[in-house]
C-alpha cells in the first residue's frame, strides 16, 4: 500500500485502521496520559499530611521524595526492556499496576494508621518506577497512534496529563478538606488508575512492532533482536539533536514545577500565596498552549514553531529574572510556560517520524527528557544554594539557546500543502520543508 502525506506525516494508518478504531486508540492514550497526571498530583497534594503523620522534617520530605525520583529514573532506563519484552499493552498494565500498589503503600506508610517512613521510602520508589516506565511507553504509543491519525495530537495529549494533575489535586484538597486519611485516600485513587488501565488497553491495537504479541502468522521478533534495535538508535546524531531539543523545554517546565514559586518568594520577596498564584499561572499557560498546539504546527511545521517558542521561552526568563515589577513577573512566567509547552511532545512527534525504528527511537528520546524534567531542578536547587536561585534560573536560558539551534533536527521528513477536502489529504502537491 502506498503511503501518503498530510503536512509532512504519514497516513498510511488511515487506510489500514477504520477511522473508529484509530479515534478509540486516541482516546485509549488519551486516558493513561490522563492517570499518569492523577497519580502523580495526588501523592504530591498530600505531602504536608504524610509528613505531619510521620513527624518527617522538611530534609527527611526530601529525602523521602528522592526515592520516587531514583525510582523514576530507573523506570526510564528499564522502559525500553519492558517493551521488547512485554509489549506496549502488557507493559503498560504493569506500570500502571506498580504505580497503584506504590500509592497504596505509601498511603499506608504515611497515615496516622501506621505510619513508618520505611514503607512509604518502598512504597515511592514502587511509584516512581512505574510512572517513569509508563511515561516512555505512552509517548510510545502515542506517537504511533499520531502517525497513523495523520494529524498532530501529541500536544494534547500531554494536556490530558496536565487535566490529571489538576483532578488529581481537586480530589485531594477535597479530601483534606473533609478529614479523609491519605491511606484511604490513596487506596482510593489506587484502585481508579489499576481498574482504569485494563480498560483503556483494550483500546490500544496490539502491534509487534513495539513488542505485542499478536499471534500473527508473522511472529514478533525474538526478544534480544528487539532489544538490540532499541539500543542501536542512541547512536543516531539527528536523534540525539532531537533530544537536545527536549532537553531544554523539559529542563525548564520540571524546573518551574520545582522553583517558579519559591523563586517568587526568595528571589523576588513575595508572599507564598503570590508565588502559589503564580505557578498557577505557569500550569495554565503550559496547558492552554497544549491544547491549541497541534493546529499550529499542522499550519506552520515543526522547525518555525519550536524557534518561535524557543525565543518566547527566553524573553519570558529574561523577564522572570530580571523584572523588577509585577507585571513583569506575570507576563514572564505566561511566556515561560508557553515557551516551553511542545518541546517534548514535537521531539516524541519527530522521533516517531521515522518508517522502521519509531518506537525504539521515541522511548530514547523519551529518556532523555524525563531525565531532564526529573535531575535539572535538584540541579537548580545546588546552583541556588551557591549563588541564589535567580541566578541559578540561568542556567535554563542557555539550554533553551540550544533548544533553538537543534530545532532543524525537528523537520518532518516530508511536507505537502493540503488543499480541499479539509480531512487530511492533500492533492499532492510537493512542498520543501519548512524552515
Amino acid at each position: 500500500m502506498a503511503e501518503q502525506t498530510d503536512g509532512g506525516r504519514s497516513t498510511r494508518g488511515t487506510a489500514a485502521r477504520p477511522t473508529r478504531e484509530l479515534v478509540a486508540w486516541r482516546n485509549a492514550v488519551f486516558a493513561i496520559f490522563f492517570l499518569s497526571g492523577l497519580g502523580m498530583a495526588s501523592w504530591v497534594a498530600r505531602i504536608p499530611a504524610i509528613r505531619d503523620d510521620t513527624g518527617l522534617s522538611t530534609q527527611g520530605v526530601g529525602l523521602v521524595i528522592l526515592a520516587s525520583s531514583a525510582g523514576a529514573v530507573l523506570g526510564l532506563v528499564a522502559a525500553p526492556w519492558l517493551l521488547a519484552r512485554l509489549g506496549a499493552r502488557l507493559g503498560m498494565i504493569g506500570a500502571l499496576v506498580t504505580v497503584s500498589v506504590g500509592l497504596v503503600f505509601t498511603g499506608i506508610g504515611g497515615s496516622a494508621l501506621l505510619p513508618s517512613v520505611p514503607l512509604v521510602v518502598i512504597g515511592l520508589a514502587l511509584f516512581g518506577f512505574g510512572n517513569g516506565a509508563v511515561d516512555v511507553m505512552m509517548n510510545v504509543e502515542g506517537a504511533e497512534a499520531e502517525r497513523e491519525i495523520g494529524r498532530t495530537v501529541m500536544p494534547l495529549m500531554h494536556a490530558f496529563f496536565s487535566f490529571g494533575t489538576v483532578a488529581g489535586a481537586g480530589v485531594a484538597a477535597a479530601a483534606s478538606a473533609a478529614a479523609v486519611p491519605v491511606s484511604i485516600h490513596l487506596l482510593g485513587i489506587a484502585l481508579g488508575i489499576a481498574v482504569a488501565i485494563f480498560v483503556a488497553v483494550r483500546y490500544v491495537p496490539l502491534r509487534a512492532e513495539v513488542g505485542d504479541d499478536t499471534h500473527a502468522d508473522a511472529p514478533r521478533p525474538p526478544f534480544a533482536e528487539r532489544l538490540r534495535a532499541n539500543l542501536a538508535v542512541w547512536g543516531d546524531v539527528r536523534l540525539l539533536l532531537i533530544g537536545v531539543i527536549m532537553l531544554g523545554m523539559s529542563f525548564a517546565e520540571g524546573s518551574a514545577n520545582d522553583w517558579l514559586a519559591l523563586a517568587v518568594v526568595d528571589g523576588h520577596g513575595f508572599d507564598p500565596t503570590f508565588g502559589a498564584i503564580m505557578f498557577g499561572v505557569f500550569t495554565v499557560s503550559i496547558t492552554a498552549a497544549r491544547v491549541v498546539g497541534g493546529p499550529v504546527l499542522d499550519r506552520y511545521g515543526r522547525v518555525p514553531v519550536l524557534r518561535v517558542l524557543a525565543v518566547v521561552g527566553i524573553i519570558g526568563l529574561s523577564l522572570f529574572i530580571f523584572g523588577t515589577e509585577t507585571w513583569m513577573l506575570v507576563i514572564g512566567t505566561v511566556l515561560w510556560g508557553v515557551g516551553s509547552s511542545l518541546g517534548f511532545p514535537v521531539g516524541m512527534s519527530a522521533a516517531a517520524d521515522h518508517p522502521t525504528d519509531s518506537a525504539a527511537r521515541v522511548s530514547a528520546v523519551a529518556i532523555i527528557g524525563y531525565c531532564a524534567f526529573l535531575t535539572g531542578p535538584p540541579l537548580l536547587g545546588f546552583i541556588g544554594q551557591q549563588f541564589g536561585i535567580l541566578n541559578a534560573l540561568l542556567v535554563i536560558l542557555v539550554l533553551l539557546v540550544l533548544s533553538f539551534l537543534a530545532a532543524p533536527a525537528a523537520r518532518e521528513r516530508s511536507r505537502t500543502s493540503v488543499a480541499g477536502d479539509g480531512h487530511g489529504h492533500g492533492h499532492g502537491h510537493e512542498a520543501s520543508d519548512r524552515t
